[in-house]
């Protein structure tokens, strides 16, 4: 009811503003008339609901309401124990307070808002501060004036709203505006969001907390308790009877009345520790106020399960699940959009090729000049480049352009150094990718990627597509093991054979791949049309090492005196064996070196060092030996040693050392192996002697033989079972090899053979043992020499081997003699000899490439 006329009363003065009413007494006036009459109804009304209450009350309510609505006389206590009358008498005191209040909260208001310039000033009077009223007759000449004032106005805002739109910037009397533009489904969902929020975080009506003390004097004890539910054990809600009044309940205060109840929802609830506890002091209670039992109030047990709590459960769940439906969607359409290379690539892109564009604006330093040791493999690339560059000069012949070629060889041949020298000299787009980068875990990836970079490079045609580590995706297929399960690896296969072979030969389109395993490539990848070019990129020779030499040594600071190309020469004839990636790490370490020792250049010396320290590892100077451990290493190197001096057919020595190097390395001797493709019988025997040549030092000069031969027992047996079983060499077993490509569980030959080569093998290894024994007996006195020195300078070199045991005892000079002086040093310019030319390219035998450095 007050809020009623409260509204009443404010669309009243809404009302009084509009229609120019000229006094503001009247209006105050009718104010106090409509709370004179609010009063009067209130009171009444207060009446009629306490009639009705009592009527419809049971028997024993009605007994505890005249209890506790009884005079002072009755029970004497005045203080505890208010009549009705007197409370409501207080109540209305207190609305006709509110009431006053919330009509001066309005007034002011209206002050307030009325105070600015929107309001005509004719309104302006009815708010003064001071108390002078203004007449009749100036109020009438002060309303024409507003009135021409308003349509002054609403003209003016028609012509700034028509400017606006005719494409004006917008602006108003405080500067310029901004427009924002709201999408309506944007707008939706709002509303629905916040909608739904409201609804599981608040409850359906609204209810209020108490407590016991309230529940047993503001309900239980005037029987307005209807019944009792207690929810999940914890919670109890009340719920009044249908004609209970939020008037009987004393309010808090005085601030407001309380809400009433009726008997389909519980306007209050309280909070039980325990519901035991709770119905002994229900029990307790009932029985105070002397309740019939057939009377009590029913309590009824109820489990609630919140809409809030369960969605905020389930939330991590249905998160995940969303998330992961929304991404399968993404990618399905990238996907799908991949295969025309212009799609969203799945969810970030995923499905988007990931390989780098290289053209001739792209600052791609390497060229064909940086390249060098691989004459034959250069001339097939940039013949690929020509095809490209000058395409109508093979197909005015008739001929076609190859699809692909394919870079094979050991690691740090240089394969990825001649891609990138492609890069820098083609005149066309060129695409670099890794075979890794294909390989994803979401399914279909693969393919998408390939669709893209192919859809890629047919639209910048023509132009060369590079993948390097192709055998990550080109392995054979079929030998993966994957159990009928989907295969991505294969699935990007077919996609990449699909595509080399789609294509049309007039997009001028090539492919090159580079892997270290062209055995494990799919022979599908490997026929012509696909990869019609097999490049094989092996170590360099001797030329190969010295033009490679050349290169890394240009943008080294060398010493004045020193000739590169001699120095070139020299390292290359140092260095057998070594890739192109050894060669540029002998460099830059001999350029450390010198840093490291404060020289203004790089000397010769440096470069000794580097290849010791590339060959054997860093000089371990923290590992020092005992006397007993250091004369034994001495002594085994010493075997070593005298057993390759007196060989034929072993290579000829440069140093041995017994400073610990590397890892596990106790002692070392440097040898200067020839340029060999071919190896006889007496050569491997010879190299398995001088291997076995510290093993049997130790036993002619201990009594006890150590675990430093370790390293030499494992070449040799490798080496007697390579002679025994893939060369063919021996005679019991005869021409026959075993080798197979790749290690498998089952062996290729019997039981009874597998014996066979098993006592050969041994056989082999006890006569070159027993051979290597007779020699260094034979020189024993030898062996103490060189063991000897080596306890005092723990390096020597080949002169100090002359100085020994003196000049080689074979016609033959040896290689190492064209580069090295008396002193084991680098000869200077003009005093070396022209060397032998470089031996043809046959290939080197598997598992006997020459050992850099015999380890103790």
């Amino acid at each position: 009811m007050l809020r009623s006329l409260t509204s009443r009363s404010v669309a009243g003065r809404l009302g009084f503003a509009a229609s120019r009413s000229t006094s503001f007494s009247s209006n105050v006036a009718s104010s106090s008339a409509a709370y004179r009459t609010f009063t009067n109804l209130s009171a009444s009304t207060s009446n009629t609901a306490s009639t009705s209450l009592r009527a419809s009350l049971p028997h024993h309510a009605l007994k505890l309401q005249s209890r506790y609505y009884a005079t002072p006389s009755e029970h004497g206590d005045k203080k505890n124990n208010r009549s009705l009358n007197e409370h409501d008498e207080d109540e209305h005191k207190h609305k006709k307070k509110e009431f006053d209040e919330s009509v001066q909260r309005g007034l002011n208001e209206a002050r307030h808002r009325n105070a600015g310039s929107s309001l005509p000033e004719n309104l302006k009077q009815f708010f003064d501060t001071d108390d002078k009223k203004p007449s009749s007759s100036k109020n009438t000449k002060q309303s024409e004036a507003d009135d021409d004032d308003v349509a002054e106005r609403k003209s003016n805002k028609a012509q700034k709203s028509s400017s606006g739109a005719n494409g004006s910037s917008g602006g108003g009397p405080n500067g310029p505006y901004t427009e924002i533009r709201i999408n309506a489904n944007t707008i939706l969902a709002t509303i629905v969001s916040t909608y739904l929020l409201y609804r599981l975080t608040s409850p359906d009506q609204p209810s209020r907390e108490i407590t016991w003390q309230e529940f047993r004097t503001a309900f239980l004890d005037k029987g307005l308790v209807d019944r009792l539910v207690v929810v999940n054990r914890s919670k109890v809600k009340v719920y009044l009877h249908s004609n209970a009044t939020g008037s009987m309940y004393p309010s808090q205060g005085g601030s407001s009345s309380t809400p009433a109840s009726g008997s389909g929802h519980a306007a209050y609830w309280f909070s039980v520790g325990s519901v035991e506890a709770f119905e002994r002091r229900l029990d307790d209670a009932q029985r105070e106020l002397e309740i019939p039992a057939n009377e009590r109030i029913p309590v009824a047990y109820h489990e609630e399960i919140s809409t809030a709590s369960t969605l905020l459960h389930f939330a991590p769940t249905l998160l995940i699940a969303g998330l992961l439906f929304w991404m399968s969607r993404r990618a399905a359409g990238g996907a799908m959009g991949g295969g025309g290379g212009g799609g969203p690539g799945g969810i970030f892109g995923i499905g988007k090729s990931r390989a780098k564009m290289f053209n001739q604006e792209t600052d791609v330093k390497t060229k064909f000049k940086n390249v060098a040791g691989m004459d034959e493999a250069k001339e097939e690339i940039m013949e690929f480049v020509n095809f490209l560059k000058k395409p109508e000069k093979y197909e005015k012949l008739g001929a076609k352009i190859p699809r692909g070629a394919i870079l094979s060889g050991p690691p740090g041949t240089g394969k990825t150094l001649l891609a990138k020298a492609t890069a820098g000299e083609a005149g066309v787009p060129f695409l670099s990718v890794s075979g890794s980068e294909f390989v994803e875990m979401f399914v279909g990836v693969g393919p998408s990627r390939v669709r893209d970079m192919f859809a890629n490079a047919k639209k910048h045609a023509p132009c060369i597509i590079f993948i390097d580590e192709i055998d990550a995706i080109g392995k054979s297929r079929g030998k993966g093991g994957n159990f009928g399960g989907n295969d991505e690896r294969e699935s990007t296969l077919n996609e990449l054979l699909v595509q080399m072979d789609g294509f049309g030969t007039e997009e001028h389109v090539v492919v090159l791949a580079g892997t270290n395993r062209p055995d494990v490539l799919d022979a599908a990848l490997m026929r012509p049309g696909r990869f019609d070019r097999h490049i094989a990129i092996d170590r360099p020779d001797i030329s190969g090492r010295k033009d490679i030499f050349l290169v890394h040594l240009k943008p080294l600071t060398l010493h004045s005196s020193t000739d590169r190309d001699l120095l070139a020469e020299k390292l290359s004839t140092l260095t057998p064996g070594f890739s192109g990636a050894d060669v540029a790490n002998v460099c830059n370490e001999a350029a450390l070196i010198a840093a490291r020792g404060g020289a203004e250049s790089i000397e010769e010396h440096h470069f000794e060092q580097a290849i010791e320290r590339v060959i054997a590892g860093l000089e371990k100077k923290s590992r020092v030996l005992s006397p007993e451990e250091k004369k034994t290493v001495a002594y085994h190197e010493a075997g070593h040693a005298v057993c390759g001096w007196f060989l034929e057919h072993a290579d000829p020595l440069l140093k041995v050392s017994i400073i610990p190097r590397g890892v596990g390395a106790l002692g070392y001797a440097q040898y200067l192996p020839k340029e060999r493709y071919l190896f006889s019988t007496e050569q491997l025997l010879d190299r398995m002697c001088m291997t076995l040549g510290g093993r049997v030092s130790e036993e002619i000069f201990f009594t006890t033989i150590t675990t430093g031969a370790q390293d030499d027992l494992s070449k040799i047996t490798r080496m007697a079972f390579e002679i025994c079983a893939s060369y063919g060499m021996n005679k019991e077993l005869g021409p026959i090899s075993y080798r197979t490509e790749q290690e498998s569980m089952h062996k290729p030959y019997s039981e009874r053979t597998g014996e066979m080569l098993d006592f050969e093998v041994r056989k082999m290894v006890a006569e070159a043992h027993k051979r290597t024994t007779q020699l260094l007996e034979d020189h024993k006195a030898d062996v103490e020499k060189v063991a000897q020195l080596l306890l005092e300078k723990e390096v020597i070199t080949r002169e100090d081997m002359r100085n020994l045991l003196g000049p080689r005892p074979f016609s033959h000079a040896d290689e190492a003699d064209q580069y090295l002086d008396k002193k084991g040093r680098l000869k200077r310019k003009g005093e070396i000899s022209a060397p032998p030319p470089p031996p043809e390219d046959f290939p080197t035998p598997a598992g006997l490439a020459s050992s850099k450095a015999e380890k103790l």
